[in-house]
C-alpha cells in the first residue's frame, strides 16, 4: 500500500475527539512528494494517491490496523492477559474503561480521522469535476473512475462508522436502534466550526451505512482496481455482516444469495470469484490474497502497523514453540476454558487449532510450572506485517446460515450445507442433522467463535444478539444492562462537542 503523502491543506483538519493540526511553518511546502491543494486533482495519478490515502487512514494501527480487531477480541472470553500492560488493552480486557482512556481516545480519534478524509476526498471530487477531461484525464475517468473512487471511499465510511458503534453504542436490538449511537459527520471539516454535534441514533448511523454501502455496490468494480482495494463483492458481503447487526434476517438473506448459490461448491458467480480458501492456512500466509479474502488492509517492512499495534505482536507467544519459530510480545493467551477448550467444536484434527501453539513455563531453576497456547494465526516475523483482515468469505456463508435458521426457524438443508462447508474445510467432523434451529444456531456461533478467533468478532457477536459479554479468569461477565457493556464516550471528545452526551 502506497503512503499518501498529499497536501497538509487537504489532511490536516480538524479531527473528531479532539483538535489534529499540522505545524505548517514546519513543514517544507516545496516537497516533491506533497502537493497543494490546488493541485492534488491535477492528474489521475495525483487523485489515485488519495483513494490509497483512505485506506492508509482505515488501516492505522489504532483503528484497523489491529487495534480494533485487538479491542473487540480481548472483551471477550477467548483471551486471557499476560502482562497487565495498561498500554495494550489491559482495561479493555478487565471491563474497567473510564473517558480518559487511551485506547477509548485513541480509536475514536484514528477513526474519525480516516472518515473526515474521505468526507475531504469526496468534496474534492466534486469540486474538481471539471478537471477530469482529455488529454489530462481519460475520457472515461468523469463517468467511470471517479465513480468508482466515490464507491471505495463510502465503503470505507460506511465500514468505519459500522466498527464505531460496536464499541461505543448500545447494540440495535435494544430498542430497534433508538438509543445514541455516534456523532454522524458527512461534510468535509477544514477548520473548528462543526465541532459541535450531536450523537445520532443508532438506527440513524446503520441507514447511514446502508446508503453508503448501497451507493458502493452500485459504483466499485467488479474486480478490484489494484490488489487489496474495494470491488462489489466486498459491499454486498459487508452488508449482510451489518444486517446480521440489526436482526434483519430477510436481508442478510438477499444480500449474501449474490454472492452465494444455491447449492455448494459455493463460489461468487459474478465479479470476483470468492470462494473459501483450499486450506484454512493459506488464508493466513503472505501474501494473504487467497480469493476468500474479500477486504484486508496489508503491511510490509517499508509500511509496518506500528510499534505495539501489530497483531503478531499481541497473540505470537514470547518464547518460541512449535510450530511458531517466531516470537511476539504474548500479550494475551488463549483461555482453555473458551472455545479451545472446546473439543467437540474445534476438534484436535482440526486445522484452525494447528494455528495455535504450547509453550511450556519454567522457573529460573528450569522446572516447568504451567504451561499456555497462543494463537499463531498471525506468525509473521517483527514488525509482524500480518494483513489486517477486513472481512472473509466464510463470514458470508455463517452469516447466511444462520440468517436462513433465525428466519425459518428450522434446521434447513441449505444453512446446514453453509455451516458444514466452513467447518469441514479445516477437517472438522460434518454434522449430519440438529433435534432443532436453537441447537443448530448454538453450534453457528461455536462455529464463528472457532472460525474468526482473533479476527474481532467475537464481543459484536455477543452484543448484537442483546447477551453478556462472557466472563474469563478473575473477570466476571459484563450484562447488558451494565454500563461498561458499551465503551464511554473519550474524554477529548467530550472536551471539544458541548453537544455530545455521554453513555
Amino acid at each position: 500500500m502506497k503512503k499518501n503523502k498529499l497536501s497538509i491543506f487537504i489532511f490536516c483538519t480538524v479531527m473528531l475527539g479532539g483538535v489534529f493540526s499540522c505545524e505548517t511553518d514546519k513543514l517544507n511546502l516545496n516537497s516533491a512528494t506533497s502537493f497543494p491543494s490546488s493541485v492534488v486533482f491535477d492528474t489521475p495519478t495525483r487523485v489515485e494517491q488519495q483513494v490509497n490515502g483512505l485506506y492508509d487512514a482505515v488501516k492505522a494501527g489504532d483503528f484497523m490496523g489491529s487495534r480494533y480487531l485487538v479491542y473487540s477480541d480481548i472483551r471477550g472470553e477467548e483471551f486471557i492477559n499476560r502482562l497487565t500492560n495498561g498500554v495494550t488493552g489491559l482495561q479493555t480486557w478487565n471491563h474497567t474503561l473510564v473517558e480518559s482512556t487511551n485506547e477509548v481516545n485513541n480509536l475514536w480519534k484514528a477513526a474519525y480521522q480516516a472518515i473526515n478524509q474521505v468526507n475531504v476526498f469526496l468534496d474534492g471530487l466534486d469540486a474538481n469535476a471539471d478537471k477530469f477531461v482529455p488529454p489530462a484525464f481519460p475520457a472515461t475517468f468523469a463517468t467511470t473512475t471517479a465513480d468508482q473512487y466515490r464507491g471505495e471511499a463510502r465503503l470505507l465510511r460506511g465500514m468505519s462508522y459500522y466498527y464505531l458503534l460496536q464499541l461505543y453504542a448500545r447494540p440495535y436490538v435494544e430498542g430497534n436502534g433508538s438509543n445514541l449511537g455516534v456523532p454522524l459527520r458527512l461534510i468535509a471539516e477544514r477548520g473548528f466550526d462543526n465541532n459541535a454535534l450531536a450523537r445520532a441514533t443508532v438506527a440513524e448511523v446503520y441507514t447511514q451505512i446502508l446508503a453508503d454501502l448501497d451507493f458502493a455496490e452500485q459504483k466499485l468494480p467488479l474486480v478490484p482496481a489494484a490488489a487489496n482495494r474495494g470491488h462489489r463483492n466486498v459491499a454486498i458481503a459487508f452488508k449482510t455482516r451489518v444486517y446480521l447487526a440489526m436482526q434483519r434476517w430477510a436481508d442478510v438473506i438477499t444480500e449474501a444469495n449474490k454472492i452465494v448459490p444455491a447449492a455448494a461448491p459455493f463460489k461468487a458467480a459474478t465479479g470476483v470469484e470468492n470462494q473459501l480458501a483450499t486450506t484454512f492456512a493459506s488464508v493466513f500466509t503472505a501474501p494473504y490474497n487467497t480469493n476468500e479474502s474479500l477486504l484486508s488492509f496489508p503491511f510490509s517492512t517499508l509500511d509496518p502497523p506500528g510499534t505495539q499495534n501489530q497483531l503478531g505482536y499481541y497473540y505470537l507467544p514470547a518464547s518460541a514453540g512449535t510450530p511458531s519459530t517466531n516470537t511476539g510480545n504474548g500479550e494475551y493467551y488463549l483461555n482453555r476454558k473458551g472455545i479451545l477448550g472446546d473439543t467437540a467444536t474445534l476438534a484436535v484434527a482440526d486445522d484452525r487449532r494447528k494455528l495455535t501453539t504450547k509453550v511450556i513455563i519454567k522457573n529460573a531453576a528450569g522446572a516447568k510450572t504451567d504451561s499456555a497456547y497462543y494463537l499463531t494465526k498471525y506468525s509473521s516475523a517483527s514488525p509482524y506485517t500480518d494483513s489486517s483482515p477486513a472481512m472473509r468469505y466464510a463470514e458470508v456463508l455463517l452469516n447466511l446460515s444462520e440468517a436462513i435458521v433465525r428466519s425459518t426457524s428450522s434446521v434447513d438443508p441449505h444453512a446446514l450445507d453453509l455451516l458444514n462447508a466452513v467447518r469441514t474445510r479445516s477437517k472438522g467432523a460434518a454434522y449430519a442433522t440438529f433435534a432443532d434451529a436453537d441447537a443448530m444456531i448454538a453450534a453457528l456461533l461455536k462455529e464463528r467463535r472457532a472460525e474468526f478467533l482473533g479476527e474481532g468478532l467475537r464481543s459484536s457477536d455477543c452484543m448484537r444478539l442483546d447477551l453478556p459479554i462472557p466472563g474469563k479468569s478473575t473477570i466476571p461477565a459484563v450484562n447488558p444492562s451494565d454500563p461498561n457493556y458499551v465503551w464511554p464516550m473519550p474524554s477529548s471528545e467530550v472536551a471539544t462537542n458541548s453537544l455530545l452526551v455521554k453513555n
